[in-house]
């Protein structure tokens, strides 16, 4: 219906000959297929209503053929009803004295439904047009502000970096690097968003995951720990997409920091399930398994993850499962949850 409302049989056309001509013709055709319409309905009806089809061909012929489309079915159409359905039929003369104002009023009437069909084919057309550029406004507003987003958080990190140069305590350096490393997250995070996107406002979900999944392989993951991923096809809002991949370096970053240590060899499993229009984030490892020790409940991270799930509108779950840890982050339908 949405493709039907915009449809114009000019529009493909680029010079003004080429619409007008393709205007004129769309117009002729329509007034054709209604004259083959009336032909049928002739074979149970004949010479009842000679005007009835004229009104709904103008006013479809004018709503995607512009004005000049209506008045060429209106001449076609009415032309034809006139000369070959009116008494007396095969001319132009009439037998009885009171069609003259009749056929004048159909005429006027039909002119009319043109006019509307046309000062409302111009007030939706300028108005979808008005639509279009707010939104293309918006999305460019959006992306400069991801944008601006990315660099601020690579600033922050730039300027931490320097302040940790110049402490001299040692012991101060690994809260920083902590807190340098979550703010590149926060980045890599809008960096992936930023590459993976169109003008659509959604975001999908297996290609941004994949980007920041090697990313992480790349560059966070300790030697001996494998990635294993299963990621459904979906797409989601751009705001439940960026805490999604906050979640998930979060998380792999715990699981890299606490679950492995020693060298140990492992698997950090992530997946991500979509269910009865709901979704299932799930970030899982091998290590050591022991909450307490390889992620503190109470401590910054837990409550980073905490805080991401609410951005996703999303509940957020964390503990130890058999051989390992879990951290899911999951949202459901109200029915589901009913």
């Amino acid at each position: 219906m949405h493709r039907l409302a915009n449809f114009d049989v000019s529009r493909q056309f680029l010079t003004r000959k080429g619409k007008i001509t393709a205007q004129i013709v769309f117009g002729t055709l329509c007034g054709a297929a209604m004259i083959g319409l009336r032909a049928l309905f002739d074979m149970w009806a004949p010479s009842s209503g000679p005007f009835a089809l004229i009104y709904p061909t103008v006013l479809l012929s004018t709503l995607y053929g512009h004005w000049r489309a209506g008045l060429a079915a209106f001449c076609v159409t009415f032309a034809w009803a006139w000369f070959f359905v009116l008494p007396v039929q095969s001319s132009f003369f009439f037998s009885d004295p009171t069609d003259p104002a009749r056929v004048f009023l159909n005429a006027a009437s039909a002119l009319v439904v043109l006019i509307f069909a046309e000062a409302f084919r111009r007030a939706a057309h300028a108005t979808l047009t008005e639509i279009r550029l707010r939104a293309d406004r918006r999305l460019t507003l959006l992306a400069d502000l991801e944008h601006r987003t990315k660099n601020n958080f690579a600033l922050v990190a730039s300027m931490l970096e320097l302040q940790k140069r110049r402490i001299p305590h040692q012991e101060l350096h690994a809260p920083l690097d902590d807190a340098v490393g979550r703010v590149r997250t926060f980045a890599d995070a809008y960096s992936a968003l930023a590459l993976e996107q169109s003008d659509d406002p959604s975001v999908d979900m297996k290609p941004y995951l994949d980007y920041l999944l090697n990313r992480i392989e790349a560059s966070s993951l300790p030697p001996a720990v494998k990635l294993f991923r299963e990621i459904d096809a979906a797409t989601l809002l751009r705001e439940e997409a960026v805490a999604i991949g906050l979640y998930l370096n979060e998380a792999v970053s715990n699981a890299c920091k606490y679950a492995f240590p020693n060298d140990r060899s492992g698997t950090i499993a992530v997946f991500f399930h979509v269910r009865d229009g709901g979704w299932r984030f799930t970030i899982e490892d091998d290590g050591v398994g022991d909450a307490a020790i390889s992620h503190p409940g109470g401590g910054l991270g837990s409550q980073l993850l905490t805080a991401f799930a609410a951005q996703a509108s999303a509940t957020h779950h964390g503990g130890p499962v058999l051989n390992g840890y879990r951290s899911e982050m999951r949202k459901v339908l109200e029915t589901e949850v009913a």
